[in-house]
Order: C-alpha cells, then structure tokens, then sequence
C-alpha cells in the first residue's frame, strides 16, 4: 500500500484545482467538470496526486487537515505570489505566529511556513498536519497503513517516506473532538498493490481503532474508512484489479 492522493473537496474543482497547480507546479493530468487531478512528481518516481471532486457546497466544518508550504528561501515572496494566483489572507487565531495564514480559491486555510532545516527535501508541499485524537496512536496507525516512518519534525509525532523526501505527515493534537457525523473536506487514498488483500486490510483497520462508515454512497471503486480519530481515508482498487 502507499500514500498516492490528497484529496480536497471543490464547488468549483476546475478553478481550485487550477490555483493548486499553479501554485505548486504541479502536471494537469484531468480537468472534467466532475473533478480536476494534478500530480506533484517527488524525487525519483515518487508522486503524490491532488485531487478535487465536485461537492455541492462549500465545506463548513473546521478543517481536521492542511497544506503547509514550503517558503522556498522567501517565505515574503511565497505568499505574495499566491495572493497574486488568489489566495487571500486569513485570521484563524494564529496570533503572532512566524507562518503565514492564507486561504485558497475556495477559502480554505494553508499555512507559508517559516525557514526550517525539517523541511529540506520536501518539495513544495512541507507537510501535511492532521489532527488527531491521539498522535502517538495515530502515527503507529498511519505508519502502519501508508509505510511511512518516524522522522524529525514539529508536531509530536511526523512520518516521512522512507525515502526521506516528500512531506511530513505530521499528527496534531486536535483541538476538539471531530463533530459527529460530519466530513473531513480534505482526506487521503491509500492505493492497494498487486496482490493486497483488502478485507484483510479492512479488518486490520477496525481493529486497531478504525471504522468504515456506511454513508449510502452506493457501489464505488474505492472503500471509504476513518482513522482511530474519525478522519476520512479511501482504500483504492490496486491498478491490476
């Protein structure tokens, strides 16, 4: 299995997908009214997908998970040239924090990280905060799924790819409890590969601390659960099924 898609929720997927990929320099790989998908290539053949399907209204609910970019030596002249692709400024409460608080095309908060030696080899995208009911059992839970390991960071607990490139995966402690029944706008898809075994996954999944909603989606290619603090994650088909 591996980590292959950031998935955010979009009226408009098309003009937010747009501003991600100029934003981060990413290669259109579909553009339908129903979703836009763009794909952040990594070190070597490592990537990980952007993806934006069409929802039918703009997400209220706090946002349990966020993009922090990387300044690229500048982090002044990052946020200015996102404000430039549409970005806006916003107050979440930050106060006087040393990252900048912006909002997407569609509002949604990310962060323009400060300088820090954590972040070199990231790419664009420095990590990916998640909140969580507890990090520790998080990380074991999303290192176990995704084969990420522990690696240096600023939350309690970060993954990384083994690799050493790419993102953090970084497990916050949330500051309340997810609401029930509602959805994370953005979540993650774990790919399957040849030969996995996905209800043998899923049953590993529920017992250490998961669950797989029924939301009365119907048949899909994909099977929808949530983490031990009830963020949302899709298991995708592996390419061969």
């Amino acid at each position: 299995m591996h980590l292959e898609n950031i998935v955010i929720d979009a009226v408009d997927p098309g003009r937010l997908g747009r501003f991600w990929q100029a934003a981060l320099g990413t290669e259109q790989l579909t553009d339908m009214p129903e979703g836009f998908e763009t794909r952040l290539h990594l070190d070597g053949d490592a990537y990980l997908d952007l993806c934006f399907p069409r929802v039918p209204e703009r997400p209220t609910e706090p946002q349990r998970l966020h993009l922090d970019l990387w300044d690229a030596g500048d982090q002044a002249g990052t946020a200015q040239r996102l404000r430039d692709l549409g970005a806006g400024d916003l107050d979440i409460g930050q106060g006087d924090a040393p990252w900048i608080v912006l909002g997407d095309a569609e509002g949604n908060p990310f962060c323009v990280l400060e300088h820090r030696d954590a972040f070199v080899r990231t790419g664009p995208i420095a990590s990916l905060p998640l909140d969580t009911a507890d990090p520790d059992a998080a990380a074991e839970f999303w290192g176990w799924l995704t084969g990420w390991a522990d690696a240096d960071g600023y939350a309690p607990r970060s993954l990384r790819h083994p690799s050493g490139s790419g993102p953090l995966l970084e497990m916050c402690p949330e500051p309340r409890p997810k609401p029930a029944g509602s959805k994370n706008r953005m979540h993650l898809d774990i790919r399957l590969e040849t030969g996995d075994d996905v209800d043998a996954i899923a049953e590993e999944i529920l017992a250490r601390g998961g669950a797989e909603p029924d939301r009365g989606w119907g048949e899909l290619p994909w099977r929808t659960f949530t983490d031990p603090s009830g963020n949302e994650l899709c298991l995708l088909r592996a390419y061969d099924a």
